[in-house]
């Protein structure tokens, strides 16, 4: 049936049934500001006519024909007209999606995402493996979700205080609360809020007092080694042994892998990605160093990795794995892992005063931009004798306290 043959409105079913569609789509009035649409497909559907709070005209959709019979959009319309006289909003599908959207895009996750997008060139692998693990721990299932123009200064206060309070992790939280501030310092640039409700945090959250990690005293040292030596699991007695030795970060020793290693040169050759300057660096090995690494890698079956986690090859063991032995050696709160650099820090820097630099590069306290592994400013064959000197160092007051 073609248009030009209506006779009467409201349209009757016998109409809408036999309507045809044309070379453009159609409407056609029905009653009041109710549109039946024709489409080219052939597909028919109902519309309303409106004026929105703007007013401006537009159309909102009522449903598919013949799903929606006449009468049922007749009874909407009407409902959705009695609406509007009263002063109510009438959104169409169109704005219901972008406000859904809108809202979505609300969430703190989204700013939180933009900013570590940021940190992926500026830190190493393994800080910012770190960072996504304690924020997926800590923040993204508490805020995640959450619109970030509603989450309050009190919001964040609350929160921290009680993750202080609960794990007593104020470094953790230091860093976490940095993280979050950096979202909100991102999303003022993009204009996406106007203020930081983590602006000053700090000054009311319980502060981490920077310092050294736990350590023994040199003289209590000699005790420390002879108990590790009687742990019952040899795996994590040559990874402390190693710890002394060589006073690499955790991380290093937790993440180093075989082919690192060089035995002939007699060199561990650590890569920039698992380094906390983002710098390579080179530690030649004692001959101690060497049997203890030669004894691991002949238990070490097919992973590359030095420690491998208990369940896989390919994962390292956990980072608390070292301190938990400590502790069940009895020195929880006296010596932790990274507690050895200090030891072997103090030592150096007393036995080479004369060559403070060296003593820092065999800390790895590079500078950020020395380049090469065996570069001259690495000081690499001084720190052979010195390494060597402190794995005999290690053998004599060890065999005087024997």
């Amino acid at each position: 049936m073609k248009r030009c043959n209506i006779k009467r409105r409201p349209l009757a079913d016998t109409v809408l049934e036999a309507l045809e569609p044309e070379e453009k789509e159609y409407r056609e009035k029905d009653s009041n500001n109710l549109y039946f649409r024709v489409q080219t497909s052939g597909k028919k559907s109902w519309q309303l006519r409106y004026k929105t709070n703007e007013n401006k005209w537009t159309w909102l959709g009522l449903g598919s024909y013949p799903e929606t019979s006449a009468v049922r959009a007749r009874e909407k319309a009407m409902e959705i007209t009695l609406r509007k006289s009263n002063g109510e909003e009438v959104k169409t599908k169109k704005r219901i999606l972008k406000e859904e959207i809108d809202l979505e895009e609300l969430k703190f996750k989204y700013l939180l995402q933009d900013w570590i997008e940021t940190r992926k060139k500026r830190w190493n692998e393994v800080t910012f493996k770190k960072a996504i693990k304690s924020l997926e721990k800590h923040i993204f299932p508490n805020f995640g979700e959450r619109n970030f123009n509603e989450i309050t200064p009190k919001d964040w206060l609350d929160f921290f205080k009680g993750l202080q309070k609960k794990f007593k992790i104020y470094n953790q939280v230091e860093k976490l609360t940095s993280y979050c501030r950096g979202a909100y310092d991102l999303a003022k640039f993009q204009n996406k809020v106007t203020s930081n409700p983590l602006e000053g945090i700090n000054e009311y959250l319980d502060p981490y007092k920077k310092g050294n990690m736990n350590f023994v005293s040199y003289d209590e040292l000699p005790e420390l080694i002879l108990k590790i030596r009687q742990y019952p699991v040899r795996e994590i007695v040559i990874g402390l042994e190693l710890m002394i030795l060589m006073f690499p970060r955790p991380s290093e020793l937790r993440l180093a892998t075989w082919d690192q290693f060089d035995f002939d040169e007699a060199v561990w050759i650590r890569p920039a990605s698992i380094m906390k300057n983002n710098i390579p660096h080179a530690i030649p090995l004692s001959k101690q160093s060497i049997c203890l690494l030669q004894e691991l890698k002949e238990n070490s079956g097919v992973s590359n990795l030095l420690f491998p986690g208990r369940n896989s090859f390919s994962k390292p063991i956990s980072d608390n794995t070292f301190n938990t032995a400590l502790k069940r050696l009895g020195y929880d709160g006296k010596q932790d892992p990274h507690g050895f650099r200090h030891i072997a820090s103090s030592q150096f820097n007393k036995k080479f005063s004369g060559v403070p630099q060296v003593v820092e590069s065999a800390l790895s306290h590079l500078k950020k931009g020395v380049k090469g592994i065996y570069d001259k400013e690495a000081h690499y064959e001084e720190r052979i004798g010195m390494m060597q000197w402190w794995a005999d160092e290690l053998d004599m007051i060890c065999n005087l306290k024997g």
